[in-house]
């Protein structure tokens, strides 16, 4: 069965026809999913045949059909914004695991930046107008508009579990992440087409894609010279390509927010909320942290801000030397890396002496970033095993191919390790949330010690005294078996019961001995945050040693290798941004 049907522990119970309710819930979940699917492929076919020249797909084709999905998905928003304002009742519930802060956020971060983006490309195109189609201006002021209502939807909406319209929500807000991926898509191709050119440009190649569409394809063209030859115009267009990056992560994030959504509509939930939630103290927020790995991360950002800026000038400017270059960035990458790995083990290792309870409760939100994290990884992992081959089998033995071997080594180990560290995170309980397979001790006669470990020392004490806690101290039901006791070692200290408290008896018994074990774990995230933006910016902004490294190239050949790296690194990126997410969350709850 899935997991809709059978409920939680924070699911309420079900009412008494709730089995003609639940199929007709899996029936409303595949409708809104075929339609996804119909339209995402028709999304993805044109994207892809526009990308080609000898393809009679044109720019115009692509941007009519994200133009008409955008407004479709703003025109639903607004009715569903109107829908929820004018009935109170249409959402009796809110998760509170969905739409935290930090990932709202983000997503208004690179809403911003996209907001920017869209400015750049209405003044590149309205600098030829008198050539170009009008939807071409039309297309990036639809996606500001878009970008404007999605995000606020998103942030006054992704708690929602709406009880109202069951299947019309379904459906559009699956209509909303498909106009989303499709974004995301066209933006990929797009800066994939770019890199492809100045790749074609430095190598003097012929490529099979395009940047802009040729004057014989170009169905608005009208004639006139419509090429980029003002300062300002040549500013525009290097503008928005900049600017992908956050294009592309604000596309996925707004995907990744309106999935939850979708599981939650029509969901039950218990009036109290299980589980651990994203609203942690100040204190513990800013001040648990030995500052080691924050230190050591932002030292790693620095280094690979310069190493980045060093690849970029002299791999693309005059008298380039890129076998240096490599050397460089494959260097950084190696170290930073390395380091990762070993952070991440550390963390699994210090889980094993965690105490804290797993916590099992049904939640959609890290279903999602559990599977997002294994999924993306895969693309970085393919990219990684093709060049393990390419070097192994090639017949060129020398500095850089042992450099690019070990990275693509450390990459998938690091890759595999940094998951199962935040994996195992984010299903751990919040802190001081102990374990109920495992019983409190007791030590001897009743007692109650504050450190716990103390009582493997003790010894062996006969069970007929026992002590009665009260609120003035403490009073044996046996006294004459006090002289009975063997004497105890004096280092446990005794913790008298009183009326205010169990949970503060575990807090004193757990405070001393998980204080240092949280600080670790809060720079370990810290650290591998910092790690994962650092690697995200390298390749999200133009750093592709994949082609600069000649070893992959001549061993597949530029048009198989260049397949793979643009379908696969685009999901590379994706989990770097994904990553720093997750970890903020882990570094939040730890």
């Amino acid at each position: 069965m899935s997991e809709d049907s059978a409920p939680g522990p924070e699911e309420s119970p079900p009412a008494p026809r709730a089995g003609s309710r639940e199929v007709w819930k899996k029936g409303g979940r595949l409708l809104s999913v075929l339609l996804a699917v119909n339209v995402l492929l028709l999304a993805c076919t044109l994207v892809s045949g526009g990308a080609f020249n000898k393809v009679a797909v044109y720019d115009t084709d692509v941007f009519a059909l994200l133009t008409t999905m955008m407004l479709l998905a703003s025109l639903w928003i607004l009715f569903y914004l109107f829908r929820t304002v004018r009935c109170p009742d249409a959402v009796p519930y809110r998760d509170a695991h969905a739409g935290p802060i930090w990932l709202r956020g983000g997503l208004v971060l690179f809403g911003i930046c996209t907001l920017v983006m869209d400015v750049f490309k209405t003044g590149y195109y309205s600098s030829f107008f008198e050539c170009q189609s009008a939807i071409k201006i039309l297309h990036p002021l639809t996606q500001a508009v878009f970008v404007i209502v999605q995000t606020y939807f998103l942030w006054v909406s992704a708690k929602d579990c709406i009880h109202v319209h069951l299947d019309l929500t379904r459906c559009g807000l699956m209509f909303t992440l498909t106009t989303n991926l499709a974004i995301w898509m066209a933006a990929v191709v797009d800066e994939s087409v770019h890199q492809t050119h100045s790749y074609d440009s430095s190598h003097s190649n012929t490529s099979h894609l395009r940047l802009a569409p040729d004057p014989e394809r170009a169905g608005s063209s009208v004639g006139g010279d419509c090429s980029c030859n003002t300062a300002i115009c040549q500013i525009f267009q290097q503008g928005y390509f900049y600017l992908y990056p956050f294009n592309i992560e604000y596309s996925l994030f707004a995907s990744t927010m309106l999935y939850v959504m979708w599981k939650n509509v029509g969901r039950l939930l218990a009036s109290s909320t299980h589980g651990h939630g994203h609203t942690p103290s100040q204190i513990s927020l800013f001040r648990e942290t030995f500052f080691a790995g924050p230190i050591l991360g932002l030292m790693l950002f620095v280094v690979g801000l310069a190493v980045f800026i060093i690849y970029e000038v002299q791999v693309s400017g005059e008298g380039s030397r890129p076998e240096q270059a490599l050397v460089i960035y494959y260097s950084f990458n190696i170290i930073c890396l390395g380091l990762m790995t070993l952070v991440s083990l550390s963390g699994s290792v210090i889980y094993r002496f965690d105490r804290r309870a797993m916590d099992h409760h049904k939640n959609p939100t890290r279903t999602l970033d559990v599977a997002l994290l294994m999924g993306a990884a895969l693309g970085q992992y393919a990219i990684s095993y093709y060049s393990i081959v390419a070097v192994v089998v090639g017949t060129p033995r020398d500095l850089l191919g042992g450099l690019n071997l070990a990275h693509a080594l450390l990459m998938i180990a690091q890759h595999t390790f940094q998951n199962v560290f935040i994996i195992e995170s984010l299903h751990r309980g919040p802190p001081g949330a102990e374990s109920h397979d495992t019983t409190p001790k007791e030590s001897c006669h009743g007692l109650t010690f504050a450190n716990a470990d103390a009582l493997h020392t003790l010894p062996a004490c006969p069970p007929t005294p026992r002590l009665v806690g009260t609120s003035h101290g403490l009073t044996f039901a046996n006294i004459d078996a006090l002289h009975t006791l063997p004497a105890c070692p004096p280092t446990p200290r005794l913790v008298g019961t009183n009326p205010g408290g169990p949970q503060e008896a575990v807090a004193i018994i757990l405070a001393p001995r998980s204080h240092w074990r949280r600080r670790c774990l809060k720079d370990m995230s810290l650290f591998l945050l910092l790690c994962n933006v650092i690697l995200w910016i390298m390749p999200a902004f133009g750093a592709r040693p994949h082609f600069s490294n000649t070893v992959e190239v001549d061993f597949y050949g530029y048009s198989l290798w260049a397949a793979i790296v643009n379908i696969c690194l685009p999901f590379g990126i994706f989990y770097r941004m994904h990553a720093v997410s997750s970890l903020l969350e882990v570094y939040v709850l730890s």
